[in-house]
């Protein structure tokens, strides 16, 4: 009998499934807890977990899907990165959040640039870019590369690219391979996106295939692109910014195989994210708008799907003011009774102190956990200070932070993904209650009784004891989804609804209706479609969920490894696309990565542009193990009547080759 692997691995699980050949049963099930900075004894147990007793030369095909890149977006992290913006005006930094996304990351400005027929604006100084390069602050991991109209024309982007790489031997992304829309801001920021996660998704495969080999699989590798579509691990190794969403596309993949339902919002918690996503006759949508994730929308494929910075392991905040409300996310912390099952002395010792003092101090109760084996390069002197107290591993917030000015310090070391906070979190709340048992339950409750006593706008503490803190933190949770999921339903509603779905799902109406308000006026608000919830903690929380929405609740049983069973269900769907313009009269020219190619005659310049790309996603399918190819053309012609005459404007193709990745190994 042979197998296929899945694999997903999220902010703190990786999960694992093994299924037949043909995808038709999960046959074992595993967990492991993600391990960082080194993601192998993470992925490594969990695939020895599933595989217990499996000859590994029986294995056809593992494939791969994660939540990582998503939830460094969501959180802010990522490495350091340079963006080499050639020929664009300064004030488009500031357009399509790419000013926010850099985060005082360098920026290197160029002439250059070409129009939007291709021809060049004003030549690349390549020697002025070396300079510029030569000049950079150390730490620099990786370079992003936007050029005005490079979808038309790439010939400065290459340039750029293959100089940078000569002289520092770090990845570089070209925006012209991300995408072939025009909005150079737009496709600066992708870019910028891709290159600030291709260290992170390269460490994951790398450890990923290094464990196959060392345990005698010598199967095809594949990874879950953010559509759904399975590609290669070269190629997601150089685009990593098309794996945003992979973990929630493989998640709808796994909920309609193990649900059958064919219309249903799928809602799917993770340790960091909560993904939302509208299932319509078996299927999702694709965002048109590319996929969108935190406060960015980029230039990428995906599924669409709502992602919220809310989990298992989120930050728990008090608010200001007099009833001390509470509000989750976006940032996740490592859960306090996670970190005392590595560091009980630590931990238990910290609590101890802190409950037993009369007026703990601010920061009581967290702690900072360093996820690097040396000291990182890079670091400003108040970083490095801050670090080196992190050499012996995890130390108290109190500890770790001195000074007031140190706090920012401490910011930039988490938002780059050096160390991690430690604190109360929904999952720490779980144990409390007893809904779970995996780790520390009494460092849980210890960390919520000093919580608790933290005091309102009143004066007065927000909860007498470890019990009531933590149902109020699941109270919040249940609230926080079910806005997540009004807000998609209002999104995906075919009516017009006159305003923004947050707006609607923060309506008094919508409350109202939520609530069943029975006075003069009565209100129900449901929704019309089931939820499939998704996630190891599903169970946990969602019931009360579906209660307030008064939405029939699918809770599968293979729900906490909806993901990895999605990851091998996919399919693989390579894509190329190009645009046919018409520079002037009699003349059409199509845009390819070689560079533009002029035609004289409409028809023969589609024809060219048609062959050229069903070349390149044929080719993308095979180099990805594709052996029988289905092909789709789309063509998208714009023209205009002009004194009864048709006046060409520009046509757009799109070629598209799918099929499931060959299994056999020869």
């Amino acid at each position: 009998m042979t197998y296929l692997v899945g694999i997903d691995t999220g902010g703190t699980y990786t999960d694992a499934v093994l299924m037949d050949a043909a995808g038709t049963a999960v046959l074992a099930k595993a967990k492991a807890l993600t391990t960082r900075p080194d993601l192998a004894p993470g992925v490594g147990a969990a695939i020895d977990a599933v595989m217990a007793g499996i000859d590994p030369a029986q294995v056809v095909m593992v494939s791969l899907s994660t939540t990582l890149a998503t939830n460094a977006l969501v959180e802010g992290q990522g490495g350091r990165v340079a963006l080499i913006f050639i020929g664009f005006d300064e004030g488009e930094l500031g357009r399509d959040g790419l000013s926010d996304a850099l985060k005082g990351d360098p920026v290197i400005a160029l002439p250059g640039g070409h129009s939007h027929a291709g021809g060049e604006i004003a030549p690349l100084d390549l020697a002025a870019l070396e300079t510029a390069v030569r000049a950079l602050p150390p730490g620099i991991t990786g370079f992003a590369v936007a050029a005005r109209f490079a979808t038309r024309n790439p010939a400065h982007e290459l340039a750029a690219r293959d100089l940078i790489r000569n002289l520092t031997g770090l990845p570089v992304t070209c925006s012209h391979e991300l995408s072939s829309a025009l909005g150079g801001p737009k496709r600066a920021l992708t870019a910028v996106l891709n290159a600030r996660l291709i260290g992170l998704i390269a460490r994951l495969i790398s450890a990923c295939e290094a464990h196959m080999t060392r345990i005698g699989v010598h199967a095809r590798l594949m990874v879950v692109r953010g559509d759904g579509a399975l590609v290669s691990a070269a190629l997601a190794r150089e685009k990593p910014i098309e794996t945003i969403l992979s973990g929630p596309a493989a998640s709808i993949a796994g909920a309609s195989w193990l649900t059958g339902e064919q219309d249903a919002l799928v809602s799917d918690i993770g340790g960091t994210t909560t993904d939302v996503c509208l299932l319509r006759d078996g299927r999702p949508a694709i965002d048109p708008q590319g996929a969108r994730v935190g406060p960015y929308r980029t230039m990428v494929e995906a599924v669409a799907m709502r992602t919220t910075g809310l989990g298992g392991d989120s930050e728990v905040h008090l608010l200001e003011g007099l009833d001390g409300s509470l509000r989750l996310g976006p940032r996740r912390l490592m859960p306090v009774s996670l970190l005392a099952t590595t560091h009980p002395d630590l931990v238990h010792r910290a609590l101890d102190a802190a409950l037993a003092a009369e007026a703990p101090p601010e920061g009581a109760g967290r702690f900072v956990v360093p996820l690097w084996h040396s000291l990182p390069e890079g670091l400003d002197p108040r970083e490095t200070t801050v670090a080196s107290r992190l050499t012996e591993g995890p130390v108290t917030l109190a500890q770790a932070v001195r000074t007031r000015v140190e706090g920012p310090a401490l910011t930039r070391l988490v938002s780059r993904g050096h160390v991690m906070i430690a604190g109360v979190t929904p999952s720490d709340a779980s144990h409390a209650l007893g809904r779970l048992a995996a780790w520390d339950s009494a460092a849980a409750e210890k960390a919520l009784i000093l919580f608790g006593r933290k005091r309102n706008g009143r004066g007065e503490r927000i909860a007498a004891g470890a019990a009531v803190m933590a149902q109020q933190i699941i109270d919040r949770l249940t609230a926080q989804t079910v806005d997540c999921l009004i807000e998609a339903a209002f999104a995906e509603d075919s009516r017009d609804w006159g305003q923004s779905p947050d707006t609607l799902a923060r309506h008094p109406l919508t409350v109202a209706g939520l609530d069943r308000h029975r006075g003069v006026i009565q209100t129900t608000l449901t929704l019309g479609v089931p939820v499939i919830g998704l996630g190891a903690s599903a169970p946990f929380y969602y019931g009360a969920v579906g209660d307030r929405l008064g939405a029939r609740m699918v809770l599968p049983e293979h729900a906490g490894v909806a993901n990895a069973i999605g990851a091998v269900v996919g399919q693989v769907a390579m894509t190329a696309t190009g645009t046919v313009t018409s520079p002037g009269p009699g003349a059409f020219a199509i845009h390819l990565p070689a560079g533009p190619q002029r035609f004289a005659d409409r028809d023969t310049a589609l024809a060219a542009l048609e062959t050229a790309l069903t070349l390149e996603a044929e080719t993308r399918a095979r180099d990805a193990g594709v052996g029988e190819i289905r092909l789709s053309i789309e063509r998208e012609i714009n023209e205009v009547v002009v004194e009864n005459q048709p006046m060409f404007i520009e046509a757009r193709l799109r070629v598209t080759a799918q099929g499931r990745p060959r299994i056999a190994v020869g």
